[in-house]
């Protein structure tokens, strides 16, 4: 089965989301807020990504080992059926 994988890492100033189609083809690359406006912005940006490519979607959220946390509310973030929809899964 096809599909893009997205991994997602907040920051202190920023969350950096990559989505890719297998091992060599980026198909998005962005910077933006370290935080969303909307509570379902992250579980939309997924089902948009899955929808424009007409391929489900695995994410990840990206932690380090760390003991320094940002405080990002995208794990706050409501969603669907706690982190998967017919369009994508959450990890």
């Amino acid at each position: 089965m096809n599909s893009i994988w997205v991994g997602i890492a907040p920051g202190p100033t920023a969350t950096r989301v990559l989505a890719m189609h297998g091992a060599s083809e980026t198909i998005l690359k962005a910077r933006l807020r370290r935080d969303p406006s909307h509570p379902r912005a992250l579980a939309t940006l997924l089902e948009a990504i899955a929808l424009w490519q007409g391929m489900r979607v695995q994410a990840a959220l990206a932690a380090d080992d760390e003991p320094t946390s940002y405080a990002s509310s995208l794990c706050r973030s409501p969603l669907t059926d706690a982190g998967s929809s017919p369009l994508f899964t959450v990890d």
